[in-house]
């Protein structure tokens, strides 16, 4: 360990000691994970949070936030110089080493699965709303977000009576490089298959594809996340990188779309069910599908 980072944790390790009480709950936050973020906000708790790592973009005021870095390449020194009581973040979050040293200067550290499934989002709530006193809010959040889901079902279903699923692929990439393809049990193939979408990447996680590949399968719809360009700079981006995409149906129809690639880091998170509804309009366009 090196110098500054023992200075810093014995600090912390002070710091922490000195204002935790019996049975207080903590008050200065770290978040990494995008969707975690956003659940600690929407339990209250913005207003302790003293840094987020980069993938947590929304709402707009996180960004006025000090910085961790990337949830997967974090260090030790940015975290502490923070003084946290806490660090929340997924599995995905690391180096490991670096949460050792982060436990070991006193701070509490908290792992939530991202698996994207309602049960464990039902489980990563009901923990978020213990340690922020929000209880109660936690389990109303969870309601009203499963009857937008079941809402949104009923609409899928009544689309899926006049139309069949469009063959859909989502594409991960970075400023228009060769993307990735999310397959199976990612929050990706999650969002495809409850916006009405037949995912036809039939991997599991997120893997390169070759060119020839991608045009073989020939999508309906192309959905596709850039983590570097957004707008019509990542569209273009895409297509000057990988120009045998020009020859899919998706493309020949018109029917690109982009999503925000912050809405799969963390688990399911809470804008879903609105984008949702964006996907599945675009999905089944000209069906009354309201």
């Amino acid at each position: 360990m090196r110098l500054t980072t023992r200075v810093a944790a014995l600090c912390v390790g002070f710091f922490v000691c000195y204002h935790a009480t019996a049975g207080e709950l903590p008050q200065r936050w770290v978040s990494a994970g995008g969707a975690l973020s956003e659940w600690v906000i929407a339990l209250g708790g913005e207003a302790k949070l003293v840094g987020v790592d980069t993938t947590s973009q929304h709402p707009e005021t996180l960004k006025a936030l000090p910085s961790i870095g990337y949830q997967r390449q974090l260090s030790a020194e940015g975290i502490l110089s923070l003084r946290p009581q806490i660090l929340v973040g997924t599995e995905e979050m690391g180096p490991p080493p670096v949460l050792s040293q982060v436990r070991s200067a006193g701070v509490q550290v908290e792992l939530f699965s991202a698996q994207p499934d309602l049960s464990t989002l039902q489980n990563n709530l009901q923990r978020l709303g213990k340690l922020l006193g929000a209880e109660d809010r936690a389990s109303q959040l969870l309601a009203t977000y499963q009857q937008a889901l079941e809402q949104q079902k009923v609409r899928v279903t009544r689309a899926q009576l006049t139309k069949p699923s469009p063959g859909v692929l989502m594409l991960l990439g970075h400023a228009g490089g060769k993307p990735l393809i999310a397959g199976k049990d990612t929050a990706a193939d999650w969002l495809l298959q409850r916006a009405g979408g037949h995912n036809l990447a039939t991997h599991t996680g997120y893997k390169p594809f070759s060119s020839e590949s991608l045009v073989s399968l020939d999508p309906d719809v192309l959905v596709f996340a850039d983590r570097a360009l957004s707008g019509n700079a990542a569209r273009a981006a895409l297509f000057k990188e990988n120009p045998i995409l020009a020859s899919t149906r998706a493309a020949r129809d018109g029917r690109v779309i982009e999503l925000d690639p912050t809405l799969l880091v963390g688990g399911l998170g809470p804008r879903l069910p609105e984008v949702l509804k964006k996907l599945a309009d675009e999905f089944y366009p000209e069906t009354d599908i309201h």
